[in-house]
């Protein structure tokens, strides 16, 4: 099995993307998903949170305000970086251990949809194939003002805040274009996953750790005869 990053902005359509690998029975690990886990109530990360960034950044309920949070990090680096250190250590864990729980039972290949892929850069030389969601920014923008009620201003702050599209779409392997119709991007999807699928990469993976497998086996039980003699 091999691994393949999928990445994007913030409304340039990853989301959509995604849903559309799943939907070709695609196996998907979704880092905001995971996020939102390793913050839940009592865990580790949301006792840190609540440390460093005070009871304001809770709800009623008690859980993690995220619009409240958003709002803190968008606003400041310093702090972003912070949220991103007590979060990231913890995201990556539980994406680890679906990453095996997909090995096992025999994928060919796992998507990592990851929004800051390219910005930590700490998954990166682990994966063989890398996709970037681009839209133009005037779409973008359109799209961000219009899904979350934002005033242009604010807008643009939450773009601000991420590594330009247009980077991202430089350090990309592969690159789906979605600034125009669902259709266009569905083809490009769909060209994307035959590829994936056709690719022999997944037996080179699956016959190293077959290797490895074997190789700590025989060291065993060759400790296994000295202690036996």
């Amino acid at each position: 099995m091999f691994l393949v990053g999928l990445t994007g902005g913030i409304s340039s359509g990853k989301s959509t993307v995604s849903a559309m690998l799943r939907e070709l029975g695609c196996p998907i690990i979704d880092a905001d998903l995971v996020a939102r886990r390793v913050v839940e109530r009592n865990s580790a990360a949301y006792h840190r949170i609540v440390c460093h960034f005070g009871s304001e950044v809770l709800l009623e309920s008690g859980e993690i305000d995220r619009e409240k949070l958003g709002q803190i990090i968008f606003a400041d680096a310093e702090k972003r970086k912070l949220l991103n250190s007590i979060t990231h250590p913890e995201i990556h864990k539980a994406m680890l251990k679906q990453i095996v729980f997909y090995f096992l039972r025999g994928y060919r290949y796992v998507v990592l949809d990851v929004p800051l892929l390219f910005e930590t850069r700490r998954l990166t030389q682990f994966l063989n194939h890398t996709v970037v969601v681009y839209c133009d920014p005037a779409t973008q923008l359109s799209r961000l003002m219009q899904r979350n009620g934002l005033d242009q201003e604010q807008a643009e702050q939450r773009i601000a805040a991420q590594m330009p599209l247009n980077e991202k779409r430089g350090l990309a392997k592969h690159v789906i274009e979605n600034s125009g119709c669902r259709e266009d991007t569905h083809r490009q999807v769909l060209r994307l996953h035959t590829k994936l699928e056709d690719s022999m990469e997944f037996l080179l993976v699956r016959a190293v750790a077959m290797a490895t497998a074997v190789g700590l086996g025989g060291a065993l039980l060759y400790a296994a005869k000295l202690l036996a003699s």
